[in-house]
Order: C-alpha cells, then sequence, then structure tokens
C-alpha cells in the first residue's frame, strides 16, 4: 500500500508540474536536500538546498516555458524511513518555436515523507541543442552557467 501511495504522489507531482505548478515538487524536499541534473549547460550541475533547488526550478520555468510530463513508469522500493523511486517521464514543450521532445530517468531519494535527493537525466545532446537554440534568440540565460552550489 505504502508503495502505491509514493507512486501516486510521483504521478501527481509531474501533472502539477505539467500546470506550471513548481511547489508540488519544492514543497515536498528536505531543507538539505540535492539536486544533480546531468549535463554540461544552463541547466545541468548539482545544487544543494531547497533555495538554490528552488531558484534552479524557476529557471526551467523560464528557459523551458511551460513541458508536459507524461509518467510511463515509477518504480518505488523501500519503506518511509528509506525510499527510493525511480520514474521514466516523457517530456514534450516548445524551446524557440520549434517542438521539445525527450525522456527522462529521475530517481528520487526519500527519508520519511521528504525528498533528500533527486538525480534526473535526459538526453543532454538534445537538452544542450534546444538551450544552444534559445540562446540564439538572444536568451542569455540559456547559455548562463549552472546553477551549482
Amino acid at each position: 500500500m505504502y508503495k502505491a501511495i509514493v507512486a501516486h504522489q510521483v504521478r501527481k507531482a509531474f501533472a502539477a508540474l505539467s500546470a506550471g505548478d513548481t511547489a508540488a515538487v519544492t514543497k515536498g524536499l528536505a531543507e538539505e536536500a540535492v539536486y544533480e541534473f546531468v549535463g554540461d549547460h544552463a541547466l545541468g550541475g548539482r545544487r544543494h538546498g531547497r533555495a538554490l533547488i528552488e531558484t534552479w526550478f524557476a529557471r526551467v520555468d523560464r528557459l523551458m516555458g511551460r513541458g508536459r510530463f507524461e509518467v510511463r513508469d515509477v518504480l518505488v522500493k523501500g519503506w518511509p524511513w528509506r525510499t527510493r523511486v525511480i520514474s521514466v517521464v516523457d517530456i514534450a514543450a516548445e524551446v524557440a518555436g520549434e517542438p521539445y521532445r525527450n525522456r527522462m530517468l529521475q530517481v528520487l531519494d526519500i527519508r520519511w515523507g521528504r525528498i533528500v535527493a533527486i538525480y534526473s537525466l535526459e538526453d543532454t545532446q538534445l537538452l544542450a541543442g534546444a538551450l544552444r537554440r534559445l540562446a540564439d534568440t538572444g536568451v542569455a540565460e540559456a547559455a548562463a552557467a549552472p546553477i551549482v552550489g
């Protein structure tokens, strides 16, 4: 039952992200949470702490706009004191006037209902290309250094 509830909450969080509600994810973060997003680009890097992760989500919103997240699968392992969630999610958005489609693998570590770590991996070449196109249209933040710390 616990695993079904966690999987439902993950699906609900991605639905909220599709509606533009990043708080649906960030409210579940532990203060000392770590988020690593793979890639050498404006969205890549590793950030520590809820505040810096919220800053990163704001950048994603500015650069990628309102994306649609379709959860393909959610796997949950463990119990409330140590839960690991692996999600496979399809992403669709419009970036620099062109369609953006990618698939993300995301790993969450949850302790007693709080997200303590997130690791996200998309096709980094596709994402870097979309950010490059966006930078070419004059959006300087798309070529900015990653938010890390």
